[in-house]
């Protein structure tokens, strides 16, 4: 009871660092996103909205605990007003209450997409499809690939229209993000 007491007491005045850190963190989610190759996003944020199997959904700070299946789709990350886009391709997530693992197959931010070779990706794939050059392994590998390219040009074409919107040219934003970045990566 006492130990309750000083960790109260101890919180609400500040006196040590770990509990002004707890207290400026407790409404945030450490967010991460990791692929084979690399870390794609680490940040502390607002929220996060995901697409999974059963649909999309949306994590704030102090969500109960979930293991999903991710499905290609759009991810949002919302921190201090600002939104980050990316696309996934699938992969699974684990929701803790102040933390979010994304373990993602392939994750891109929109800045990285190629929306034109994206679009020629799922040309390619379709032509291969109507061709019946493959087995039935072959066309899912297929379906699941124009599925993929699908979500990149949705988030590219995102990106797009809001840079647009901006006045600035495509490119210009997409060499200022990549060289400043909008969130802290390992």
């Amino acid at each position: 009871m006492f130990g309750f007491l000083f960790s109260v007491a101890c919180f609400t005045s500040f006196t040590c660092l770990a509990c002004f850190t707890n207290f400026i963190n407790m409404n945030k989610i450490n967010f991460k996103i990791a692929t084979p190759e690399r870390v794609v996003f680490k940040d502390d944020v607002d929220e996060v909205t995901l697409p999974t199997r059963q649909g999309e959904i949306t994590i704030l700070p102090n969500h109960i605990p979930l293991i999903g299946i991710l499905q290609p789709g759009m991810i949002r990350v919302k921190n201090k007003g600002k939104e980050v886009v990316m696309a996934v391709s699938g992969g699974f997530i684990e929701v803790l209450s102040t933390k979010v693992v994304v373990l993602a197959d392939t994750a891109e931010r929109s800045e990285e997409i190629d929306v034109e070779r994206a679009e020629l990706a799922i040309k390619k794939a379709k032509d291969l499809q109507e061709q019946r050059a493959v087995d039935g392994r072959g066309f899912a590998a297929l379906s699941a690939q124009i599925e993929k390219e699908l979500a990149r040009i949705k988030v590219g074409r995102k990106t797009t229209s809001r840079v647009e919107k901006m006045g600035i040219g495509v490119d210009k934003y997409r060499q200022k993000n990549k060289t400043s970045g909008t969130s802290k990566t390992s």
